[in-house]
This record gives C-alpha cells, sequence and structure tokens, in this order.
C-alpha cells in the first residue's frame, strides 16, 4: 500500500522482539541445536527468551504536523525511532515512509571523534544522501547556526556535549529532509540554542516537513505537538491530542493509580441540590444558564471524578467569553466525586493559538488553604480569577482535579517542584475544554494596545531627564 500525498509516516500493526540469552553459550547452541533437532525428527528446543519491545503499534504521521512519543524508560520509544529510520528491521508489520530523513537518535551518532568538526560535516551529510556539492553550499549555514566557528576545524573528541548537540544539530536540520526525528537530544545545550532549534524545527514543520519528538518534557510536547502517542511496556496505551496524551502519561505513572478511564461529559449541569454540594450551599455558583455545554468533551481520569459544570464569567458576574486586555475573568468549574479525595488541587492552564502555554495555576500556587473531603463530598468546585493582561488574540483553556494528602498540602512550601508529581494524584482532567478571546481596550471610544507580546507583566517605569 502507497502512501497518500498527505501522510510522510504510515505504521502499520508493528512489532519488534528480542531474544534475550541468559548466557553467552546459550547463543551458540541457539545457533546449532535446533537445526541439528530437527535433522534429527525431534522438536527444536529454543534457548533464549522473547522480549517484545513493541506490540501492534499504528500511527500516521501527515507531513507538515509534529507528533511526539512519550513514555517512561523501556516504554519503546527508542526502538519505534529506530524502526522508523530503518536502522532496524521491525519482527512483524510495516514501517511506510516518504522522503529524506534526519534523525538525532543520540547524541553524536554518526559522527566520528577522530575528525575535525568539517570533516564530520561532510561525512555526516554525505550518509544522509547529500552530493558532495550540496553539502558545500550547505557549509556556511550550517557552521553559523551551530555557532562552534572557532572550533571547527578542531577533532570533535575535544568538544563538550553542548558543541556536539550543536554540530549534529546543525547538518540535520539543513539537509532539507522531509522527516526530522528528534530523540531528547534538544535537553543539551543552553536555553538560547534550545530556543533556535524549536524556531528552525517551526521552519521545517511549516515548510511540510513531518517531526517526530520523542521527551520526558510534557510541556514540550503539550507545546509542540499537535498529537502524541503513549508507549507502555511495548503497547499504544493513547494516540491522539497532545495535552491529553500528555494527562494519561500523568496518570499512567503516578501512585498506586486506578484504571484509567476516559469518558465524555455530560451535558451542562441543571440547578445544584445544595445538600449535594457541601453544607450550607455553594452561594458562588453561577445559575444554570451561565454553564457552558461541555457534552463530548473528553475528560482523562481515573475514576473518581468528572467535570460536570463550567462557567466564565466577567466582572459583574456574567456569563461571557470574549473581553478586552486587562478585563479580569472568572472561571468556574465544579467536578463530580464519589466520597473523600484528600485534599483537593484545582487549576487551569490558558494556550494561545499557537500553542503557547500562557498562563498554568493551581491552588497549589496560592496561599489559601483548602479544606479536605469527607466520605460525603459529592461535589468539588472552584473559582479562579485572572486578570487578561494578554496578547489580543483567540485562547482555549483546559480545566483539572487532583488530590494531595492533608500531610503534603500541609507541607507543601517544603517540597520543590520536581516533587509534586509524587505527592499529587490525578483524578480528572480535560483538554481543550472551551475558548475565550481577548481583544484591544478602548479609551473614550478610541482602541488602545495595553502592551506588546504574550502577556503585560507587572512592573513600573521612570523616565527621568536632566
Amino acid at each position: 500500500m502507497s502512501l497518500s500525498d498527505e501522510v510522510a509516516i504510515a505504521v502499520r500493526d508493528v512489532s519488534k522482539c528480542y531474544h534475550v540469552y541468559e548466557k553467552p553459550g546459550d547463543r551458540l547452541k541457539q545457533a546449532l541445536y535446533p537445526r541439528m533437532q530437527k535433522a534429527l525428527g525431534a522438536d527444536a528446543r529454543n534457548y533464549f527468551r522473547e522480549f517484545w519491545a513493541l506490540r501492534n503499534i499504528s500511527f500516521e504521521v501527515k507531513r507538515g504536523e509534529t507528533m511526539g512519543i512519550i513514555g517512561r524508560n523501556g516504554s519503546g520509544k527508542s526502538t519505534l525511532l529506530q524502526l522508523i529510520c530503518g536502522t532496524l528491521a521491525p519482527t512483524a508489520g510495516q514501517i511506510e515512509t516518504a522522503g529524506r530523513i534526519a534523525a538525532l537518535l543520540e547524541l553524536g551518532s554518526g559522527f566520528n571523534p577522530e575528525f575535525t568538526g568539517r570533516e564530520n560535516v561532510f561525512m555526516n551529510a554525505a550518509v544522509l544522501g547529500l552530493s558532495e556539492k550540496e553539502i558545500a553550499e550547505r557549509y556556511d549555514r550550517i557552521v553559523e547556526f551551530s555557532e562552534i566557528e572557532d572550533f571547527i576545524e578542531q577533532p570533535v573528541k575535544t568538544y563538550s556535549s553542548g558543541m556536539f548537540m550543536r554540530l549534529a544539530f546543525a547538518v540535520q536540520a539543513h539537509i532539507d529532509a522531509s522527516i526530522v526525528v528528534i530523540d531528547e537530544a534538544l535537553t543539551v545545550g543552553d536555553v538560547f540554542f534550545r530556543q533556535k532549534c524549536y524556531a528552525r524545527l517551526e521552519q521545517l514543520r511549516d515548510a511540510g516537513a513531518a517531526i517526530l519528538l520523542v521527551s520526558h518534557s510534557m510541556p514540550d510536547i503539550e507545546q509542540f505537538c499537535e498529537r502524541a502517542i503513549l508507549l507502555d511496556h511495548g503497547n499504544a496505551r493513547f494516540l491522539g491530542n497532545a495535552s491529553e496524551a500528555a494527562k494519561h502519561y500523568y496518570l499512567l505513572h503516578q501512585p498506586q493509580r486506578p484504571d484509567l478511564v476516559v469518558a465524555d461529559a455530560g451535558a451542562a449541569p441543571a440547578e445544584a441540590d445544595e445538600a449535594d454540594v457541601v453544607e450550607g450551599g455553594n452561594d458562588d455558583r453561577p445559575p444554570a444558564s451561565a454553564f457552558m455545554d461541555i457534552t463530548g468533551k473528553a475528560q482523562v481520569g481515573d475514576g473518581r471524578g468528572r467535570l460536570t459544570g463550567l462557567a466564565i464569567l466577567d466582572a459583574n458576574g456574567s456569563a461571557r467569553n470574549s473581553f478586552q486586555q486587562g478585563e479580569r475573568a472568572t472561571f468556574y468549574f465544579e467536578f463530580e466525586v464519589d466520597g473523600e479525595i484528600g485534599v483537593p488541587v484545582c487549576g487551569m492552564v490558558i494556550t494561545n493559538d499557537r500553542g503557547v502555554i500562557v498562563h498554568g495555576k493551581s491552588n497549589l500556587q496560592y496561599p489559601d488553604d483548602a479544606p479536605s473531603t469527607t466520605r460525603r463530598t459529592r461535589r468539588i468546585s472552584c473559582r479562579q480569577e485572572v486578570s487578561l493582561d494578554l496578547a489580543a488574540g483567540e485562547y482555549t483553556f483546559q480545566v483539572g482535579l487532583a488530590s494531595a494528602s492533608r500531610a503534603n498540602w500541609d507541607g507543601r512550601d517544603r517540597i520543590p517542584y520536581e516533587a509534586e508529581i509524587g505527592y499529587v494524584t490525578r483524578i480528572c482532567h480535560v483538554s481543550n475544554v472551551g475558548t475565550f478571546s481577548v481583544r484591544m481596550g478602548t479609551r473614550d471610544g478610541v482602541t488602545f494596545l495595553t502592551h506588546h507580546g504574550i502577556a503585560d507583566l507587572p512592573g513600573s517605569i521612570r523616565v527621568h531627564v536632566e
């Protein structure tokens, strides 16, 4: 089956099995004994055990699409990339690719440490299919991009890991590939060069290249990828929206997790029964007419909670989804839960039309205390106010519910951010649950711009003239 004009990579029911030998001598036995046993009419015995690195993986990547591949170490990500690049052959299934592939599978792969940077550029580009003339035409751009002009005539064995990555990426980014494969390589190097690399990847994507990005950084996956596939012990656990895939990743590996559940939200809820909310009712709850229709929104959760209500309100409490720069919006969302879950952690993330996360906060980032749930808890609500000091444009947002123990909540100021994933249990998350727009403000009927850029940072300015 041939690829269509829109598809750059097609992976169809691909599996990869390795033979694992307990002792070195078993490899020799496997090479000799089964043939002898078969010749004697006996049943052949295997001296290895099978390890399936991948099982029945299928997906397509379109031209001009960035797709993420995520999973813990040992989940099969690198094996999948090597199969796509052709350095490994699948045990079963079929992989088709269209055009030249540029791959950064590991730091400095394809480089000879004894050769100079210049020699490695020509050798590596030749291996990737460029003629000597094509390499010469690109050489100055490659060196300029790598920013290691002063060391290009030195053996690469003298390079730092950052210099190695700079040169390797520069070569891959300038061979006019139809498919670009990046395996964690961009975690090396300073922030300025990483920004430069991602900008170059966006240029390649806009030019029609398909990009595969492997990363353990879920914010990178959510920001740069349209879709993602989550691998777990060689199996595909999720394939779809990158933000949803990231939440599945967190759920899959959080401690003592219940089975994963993907559900559709029901229709906008009716008026609340006060006894179902909290003792004494919820005076902050908007009227039923203010709630958005969330029917059909995919919810990623562990089965203990689901989003049942969502509203966006202005400063007067009226439902709106269009605001002027600097106006204050209130995002109200509520979850139905079944009993005690600990201290609820609620939050939201706002993303602009280019996929850049411009704001994300939960009650973990606020000083206020949060109540613990009880066995009688039926509903948890969150009312989050945000000053929309943003660039004019269209935005999407996502909401979520997690939980923490009372001890961890009380000690959250002493727990570093990196450890948060260890003590926060994700319960329900809904990506792209709603949209809103921000437009320029008006003053006495005249339109004005409050600031340039994504966000309006708080601060002050003074001008002094002598």
